[in-house]
């Protein structure tokens, strides 16, 4: 197959009558068909992709390496996560399209324009444009594949055990819209146009391949003094993650060790509704007993550091839980498991039907085994407290897949497997 790398971006005049066929787009200015913005340019005999190259721009995260971006990456302040569904039913197709995506993804993260500029102006522009001049803003793409793309593709055979669909937890009011995925695109930056222009951009140049099931943008917040962010009840999020920086424990938490997919990693998200109405009119006394987690602090109930230790069966000199037994992190300790959490809060107006906020948690995990998701939700179960403050509404694990070194592509692996 012709790689990116083999021809440099020329222009070339094109008369309309030849962009309208090429474009699959008829008299009537309806479209009849397209193999995508990459398709449209190759077959105009433009080539729109550099060398995969690195930049030294700032504010910049690197592509390349043994895992993928935005797993371990510090939290950027904003993401724009999107499932997508794919329209066509070959693993050739599939493979097309990641090795188109690869090229482009390395320019998006450089803080580059995703195609080179062109000088004919009777011809769609390569790239949206409205993160010119906005720079890399540490911007990080992520990609991944859910369990329905093996079965649409017929690559059962090469679906690993682990990946497959979440199953119902109690409590659960899943809405079909944003639930599952056959593909999933999580972009972070520092900047949220940024980060909606590289999903944009990567579904516009796979018009015709893919299109997206749902999505959900995000934002996070950080203490001007540093520290964990809080999310939309005021509490911190995530102060109980893996070290990023410690690799030996990484392994054992969050990447895969075995297949294709070493080195890669299962990604879950949730999108889950918090019922900010009912939770502002709760004393502070019973929002922290629902977390077992002091508000100003972050600290444990018993302890005065966010970050200290704590036993959930230890007990007051009345006999009673000092981290009550129904408290958010009572629970989740007791399941044993951990996976590491990057989540992102978000607010999308009101609902149309009563009014209230439409906001809540875009939850993302990363583990070696979505097993480690499900024993912690099966642990919260009925009994955990926050349940009266939230609901989840969408669902959807991926696999996510290995880093790439120069020279290949996205999920390069899965396809030497087959």
């Amino acid at each position: 197959m012709k790689t990116p790398n083999d021809e440099k971006w020329t222009n070339k005049k094109i008369s309309r009558r030849d962009l309208l066929k090429y474009t699959g787009i008829g008299a009537a200015g309806v479209a009849i068909g397209t193999s995508g913005l990459g398709g449209v340019m190759k077959a105009m005999g433009y080539d729109v992709f550099e060398p995969f190259a690195d930049n030294n721009i700032a504010n910049k995260v690197n592509f390349y390496g043994n895992h993928q971006s935005g797993i371990t990456t510090p939290v950027q302040t904003n993401i724009y996560f999107a499932s997508l569904d794919v329209l066509f039913s070959s693993k050739e197709e599939l493979q097309e399209l990641l090795q188109l995506w690869t090229p482009l993804v390395v320019r998006l993260m450089n803080g580059e324009l995703m195609v080179n500029s062109s000088t004919n102006t009777r011809i769609p522009t390569g790239d949206t444009g409205e993160a010119e001049g906005l720079g890399a803003s540490n911007l990080s793409i992520t990609i991944g594949v859910g369990p329905s793309l093996f079965e649409k593709l017929g690559m059962e055979h090469l679906k690993p055990a682990e990946l497959k669909d979440l199953p119902h937890f109690p409590k659960d009011q899943l809405q079909k819209e944003f639930t599952g995925g056959d593909l999933c695109i999580q972009a972070c930056a520092d900047d949220p146009q940024v980060a909606f222009h590289a999903v944009r951009n990567l579904v516009r140049a796979a018009s015709g391949k893919v299109a997206i099931k749902w999505s959900q943008a995000g934002f996070n917040s950080f203490p001007v003094d540093g520290g964990t962010p809080r999310n939309l009840f005021s509490f911190k999020d995530g102060t109980v993650n893996p070290s990023i920086t410690d690799e030996e424990d990484l392994n054992k938490v969050v990447w895969v060790d075995k297949g294709w997919l070493k080195g890669g990693t299962y990604l879950v998200v949730r999108k889950i509704q918090m019922h900010l109405e009912t939770w502002d009119r709760t004393s502070l006394k019973d929002q922290e007993a629902t977390f077992g987690r002091y508000r100003d602090s972050g600290a444990p109930f018993g302890k005065t550091k966010e970050f200290d230790d704590f036993d959930v069966e230890v007990k007051d000199s009345n006999g009673e839980y000092i981290m009550p037994d129904t408290s958010h992190v009572h629970l989740a300790r007791k399941s044993g498991a951990r996976m590491l959490r990057r989540s992102y809060s978000y607010a999308s107006g009101v609902m149309s039907n009563t009014g209230v906020h439409d906001a809540g948690l875009i939850f993302i995990s990363f583990q070696k085994d979505p097993l480690q998701f499900t024993t912690v939700q099966n642990s919260l179960g009925r009994m955990d407290k926050m349940n009266e403050y939230i609901t989840h509404r969408g669902s959807a694990v991926f696999a996510c897949f290995p880093g790439v070194q120069k020279g290949s592509y996205l999920g390069e692996a899965l396809f030497k497997a087959l």
